[in-house]
């Protein structure tokens, strides 16, 4: 664990773990593997590590809450040790949100077939006020604002969590591979259609607690690809850390020791800067 050498400023807890000590909650997205691999293998460093938080299941595995894309891209290197950052999942540590999942180039009957075609799913018309009640409430699974200008809701599975969890994914699959799909925050239908022009809908899924995450990392089910959205303040960012440290054939002691001592340097020569304030980047 790294120290914080910068008072009144949140900690950055950096280590150094095996990749097999960390659980997904999100299911993994394989076209996006290729192209880390190439930056990776390219780079020689890893830019930004991945965010973990305990598991709560031992005291030496972690939930991934973001990067698991780039854990994927190490194991295909070869490396069974990764840097990440540790944080508590909680507010104002780290806050999480939902991704609406915008699909495009097929047409509105090709996604309401999409979705019809989901078992267990009872599908229902309504109002946008309405559904985004429902939703918040949990009395459906998601809806959809569909490109007509109907918003369809999507409700089964019960109170079961791991249930829902199940038909969302199912729902997923059905659109998954056969338009093409974005993320976005709004399911205001004239904002998406100003961005999209060809969209068939939006899919707008609920917006989970971290307690709901971990129970389903801890079961080994993961929910839909693209959907969680975490917030993390206090973010380590382009650490651009060597490869060839985390692939070295040393302890794992060793190399958090080494870690502390990089990241210490950092510090004392003044590289390290914490903006409190959002901020747009331009050089990603």
């Amino acid at each position: 664990m790294t120290p914080n050498l910068l008072p009144d400023l949140p900690a950055v807890d950096l280590r150094i773990v095996p990749t097999e000590a960390l659980l997904s909650h999100e299911r993994h997205d394989a076209q996006r593997t290729a192209p880390l691999v190439k930056y990776l293998r390219r780079d020689g460093v890893l830019k930004n590590p991945p965010i973990v938080t305990p598991s709560g299941l031992d005291d030496n595995t972690y939930v991934m809450l973001d990067g698991a894309n780039r854990i994927f891209a190490l194991n295909e290197l070869g490396i069974r040790h990764t840097l990440v950052q540790v944080v508590p999942y909680t507010e104002p540590h780290v806050q999480l949100l939902t991704w609406y999942h915008v699909i495009c180039d097929i047409t509105p009957a090709e996604m309401e077939a999409c979705l019809r075609s989901v078992p267990g799913i009872e599908i229902g018309e309504t109002n946008l006020s309405h559904a985004r009640g429902l939703l918040a409430a949990r009395a459906i699974l998601s809806y959809c604002v569909v490109a007509d200008g109907r918003v369809l809701t999507l409700a089964g599975g019960g109170l079961d969590l791991h249930e829902r969890n199940r038909l969302l994914n199912a729902v997923c699959d059905s659109y998954l591979g056969v338009g093409t799909l974005y993320r976005q925050k709004t399911d205001v239908l004239s904002e998406l259609l100003d961005i999209y022009p060809s969209m068939a809908g939006a899919m707008i899924y609920p917006r989970y607690e971290p307690a709901e995450i971990l129970d389903l990392a801890q079961h080994g089910m993961e929910v839909p690809p693209g959907l969680t959205r975490h917030i993390v303040r206090g973010r380590a960012l382009r650490l651009n850390y060597p490869l060839e440290r985390l692939k070295a054939d040393t302890s794992l002691e060793q190399k958090n020791a080494e870690l502390k001592e990089w990241v210490q340097q950092k510090f004392s020569e003044r590289q390290v800067r914490y903006y409190a304030e959002s901020t747009y980047l331009f050089d990603e």
